[in-house]
C-alpha cells in the first residue's frame, strides 16, 4: 500500500487549517482551497499549506459544513480519479446517501469525523495539536484497503486515534454524545433570556459548564441537527419524558412526596456519569478535588503549577472559577486519590490557601 505523500484540503476553517498545521509538522505537502480568499490567505500565513493549483494529491479532505459536503465530495472524486477522498462532517449516513445519488464511484470515499473542536471557529483558532489523542471515526463506504490505509495514515499523522464504525453506529453515537448535549446546552442558555439579570449575576461554575457550548455557531449546528434528526429525535423524546417525570417529582416535594423519585434520579445521574470514559479512555477513574485560592494577579497560576510539578503530582483535570468582584479565583484540581493527601499537605506547607 502506498504511503501518504500529499494532501489537498478543501475548506480552510478551524478543522481544515488544524489538519494542515499537523501534517506540515511531518513535512507532508498540503494544498489548500477555500471559497474565501481571506480564509485561504490566513491559513497559508499560519503555515498550514500552500494554495491548491493544478495539483494531484494522494488524499483529499473535504472540511465543509454538512449541507455542502456531499456535492464537494462528488466533485473531488471526479476531479482527482487517483485520489482517496474523505471528509470531516459530524454526520455520516445522510451524506453517504446524498453522495450515492451524485457519484457512482464511492469506492475511493472513506467517511471521517474527528471528535475535536473549539467554541471558536476559523483558521485563526486552528491548532496543530487539536486532534492529539482525540478519537477520529472512520466509516468506509466499501472495502477498499488502500483507501482505508491512507485515511488511517492521516489520522495517525495528526495525532488522533482511529475508530472504525458503521455509518449507522456513528450517527447514533454522536447523536447521544455530541448533538444532544449541544441542544440541551442551547435550551438551558435560552432560558436565561427571560430571567432577571440580578439572578443571573449569581451564576456559578455549574451554569457556566453546562452552557459553555451554547455559544457554538447556530448556522452550522442547524445543519448538523437537520442531517442527523432521525438518530437524534429518539434521544430528545426520551429526555423530554425524563424531564416531565422530574417536574412531577419536584412539584410533589412541596407536599411532602417525591423524595424517593428525586433521589433515584440523582443516583441514576451518578451512575450514568461514571460510564463516561476517563481522559485516557477506558473506565473513568474517581478523582479527588483540591481547591486552591489563587490571587488574581499575573504569574500566580504559573507559580502554582510549577510548585505542583515540583511536588511530583499530576493534575488529571482543572477548573477555574471567579466570584464577581472578588480578587481571588478558585483553582479546582482533580488528582488521583493516592496523591490527594500529599498534595494538600505540601501545598499547605508552601503557603497556599485551600478552600
Amino acid at each position: 500500500m502506498s504511503e501518504l505523500r500529499s494532501v489537498k484540503i478543501v475548506g480552510a476553517g478551524l478543522i481544515g487549517t488544524s489538519i494542515g498545521l499537523a501534517l506540515r509538522r511531518h513535512d507532508i505537502p498540503v494544498w489548500l482551497e477555500d471559497n474565501s480568499s481571506t480564509n485561504l490567505r490566513l491559513a497559508i500565513e499560519y503555515g498550514a499549506g500552500s494554495e491548491a493549483i493544478d495539483r494531484e494529491p494522494d488524499l483529499v479532505v473535504v472540511c465543509l459544513p454538512p449541507d455542502k459536503t456531499a456535492s464537494q465530495l462528488a466533485f473531488e472524486i471526479e476531479a482527482h480519479p487517483d485520489a482517496v477522498v474523505t471528509d470531516v462532517a459530524s454526520v455520516k449516513g445522510s451524506i453517504l446517501e446524498e453522495l450515492k445519488k451524485l457519484s457512482t464511484d464511492t469506492g475511493r470515499y472513506v467517511g471521517g469525523h474527528p471528535m475535536a473542536g473549539r467554541e471558536r471557529g476559523g483558521a485563526i483558532a486552528a491548532q496543530a495539536d487539536l486532534f492529539f489523542s482525540r478519537p477520529w471515526v472512520i466509516c468506509a463506504a466499501e472495502n477498499n484497503s488502500d483507501a482505508l490505509y491512507k485515511v488511517r495514515s492521516l489520522v495517525r499523522l495528526v495525532g488522533a486515534t482511529p475508530i472504525e464504525l458503521s455509518y449507522e453506529q456513528h450517527d447514533r453515537a454522536v447523536a447521544l454524545t455530541s448533538h444532544l448535549p449541544q441542544l440541551l446546552s442551547s435550551i438551558l442558555a435560552s432560558e436565561l433570556l427571560d430571567q432577571d439579570q440580578q439572578d443571573i449575576e449569581l451564576s456559578g461554575q455549574g451554569l457556566r459548564d453546562m452552557t459553555r457550548i451554547a455559544s457554538s455557531n447556530p448556522e452550522l449546528w442547524t445543519q448538523i441537527l437537520a442531517k442527523n434528526s432521525q438518530s437524534l429525535a429518539p434521544f430528545v423524546r426520551s429526555l423530554a419524558d425524563r424531564l416531565n417525570d422530574a417536574a412531577e417529582q419536584i412539584e410533589s416535594l412541596a407536599s411532602g412526596g417525591g423524595l424517593k423519585g428525586v433521589y433515584q434520579l440523582l443516583t441514576e445521574g451518578n451512575d450514568g456519569a461514571a460510564r463516561i470514559p476517563g481522559k485516557h479512555g477506558g473506565k473513568n477513574r474517581g478523582y479527588q478535588t483540591v481547591v486552591v485560592m489563587v490571587d488574581d494577579k499575573p504569574g500566580e497560576l504559573g507559580r502554582l503549577f510549577n510548585e505542583i510539578g515540583s511536588i511530583g503530582v499530576n493534575i488529571e483535570d482543572l477548573r477555574l472559577e471567579h466570584s464577581p468582584g472578588a480578587q481571588i479565583g478558585l483553582a479546582e484540581l482533580d488528582v488521583l486519590p493516592e496523591s490527594f493527601e500529599k498534595l494538600v499537605a505540601e501545598l499547605t506547607e508552601l503557603g497556599w490557601r485551600l478552600a
